[in-house]
């Protein structure tokens, strides 16, 4: 089968190939999925540059890229039900702890990360994954938000654009923030009542002129650490902040006698390890919020699988609404 491939770390033009590589047999418990879209998020660029800390080398001689992606099911392991074989299906985890990801004609895997994905197109099942799974969880991993106030940061980003939808879905008030220009725009199309300018100096004072006083139940974050004390000032009393990113600084100075005296939860979300019940129930979120249809995924590019390369440098330069896909067909 055709795959791209790398053996070490380094720019995604220098290290990243087109290779050709036995296709995989699935073994028991899994399945062998003929992959039609292979999605890149931020953390596959990172993985492949080295960027994850403490990570020296690449953990496999040889890696295929890619947590998340969208195909058929051609053929399954023992254990695994041979109805399932033509069910098409979206993917999860494909490279986490594992030398082969979805950047390839095929990959097999068990059969729980292959989810039936129905009609939906290809482009919304390779775009689910990472950023709708954390958008899930970070929104209603903490039960109900009927009703409540909900910030979301980044909301014209993959994951915030999707927080936001689940949000409203779930029928919470949502303030997002965002850059002004088109990433305002996409998080208004997400539905958000109100949207904030992040970089504005007045920012916290500006959320607790929007909240009316009644501060915000549960914040969604993708810069823990940039955005902690603005954070600090418009949490209510036992809120929570769902973090999943904190980029721009990972070592924060935390001020914690506001976070303690209002008894703020901090709960920071890794999708990777998300426990089975729980992914289980993210899962369900996100069946049921396109069923109804209140989720929508936006695709910016689609790439062949020789220009792979090019969809690493999209996802590393910014500035793009919606999934990079890879067309691995």
């Amino acid at each position: 089968m055709r795959a791209i491939t790398y053996s070490a770390f380094g720019p995604a033009a220098d290290v990243l190939t087109l290779s050709e590589i036995e296709t995989p047999a699935p073994k028991a418990g899994e399945v062998l999925v003929r992959v039609h879209l292979s999605g890149v998020n931020p953390s596959d660029v990172k993985a492949r540059a080295g960027g994850r800390p403490g990570v020296t080398k690449p953990p496999y001689p040889q890696i295929i890229p890619h947590s998340d992606g969208a195909g058929i099911i051609e053929a399954v392991g023992t254990g695994v039900d041979p109805a399932r074989i033509g069910e098409r299906v979206w993917l999860w985890n494909g490279q986490w702890q594992r030398a082969q990801g979805t950047c390839a004609e095929y990959i097999a895997l068990p059969s729980a990360q292959a989810v039936p994905l129905g009609d939906h197109s290809f482009q919304t099942g390779a775009s689910l994954g990472i950023p709708a799974l954390t958008a899930a969880q970070c929104v209603l991993g903490g039960g109900s938000v009927e009703g409540k106030t909900l910030l979301v940061s980044g909301g014209g980003g993959s994951v915030g654009f999707m927080a936001v939808q689940f949000a409203k879905w779930a029928g919470a008030r949502v303030i997002a923030t965002a850059s002004a220009g088109p990433s305002t725009d996409q998080a208004q199309a997400a539905g958000a009542d109100l949207v904030l300018d992040h970089r504005s100096p007045t920012l916290a004072d500006d959320i607790l002129q929007a909240t009316s006083g009644n501060l915000v139940y549960r914040a969604v974050e993708c810069e823990f650490g940039a955005n902690i004390d603005t954070l600090a000032a418009v949490m209510s009393p036992n809120s929570t902040i769902a973090a999943y990113g904190s980029a721009v600084n990972m070592a924060p100075t935390l001020p914690f006698g506001p976070l303690l005296f209002k008894g703020v939860k901090i709960d920071i979300t890794l999708i990777y390890i998300l426990p089975e019940a729980e992914r289980a129930v993210a899962i369900d979120h996100i069946h049921r919020a396109l069923a109804e249809g209140a989720l929508t995924a936006r695709v910016h590019k689609t790439y062949a699988l020789e220009e792979t390369a090019k969809a690493h440098e999209a996802v590393e330069a910014a500035h793009r609404y919606g999934a990079i896909l890879v067309n691995t067909v």
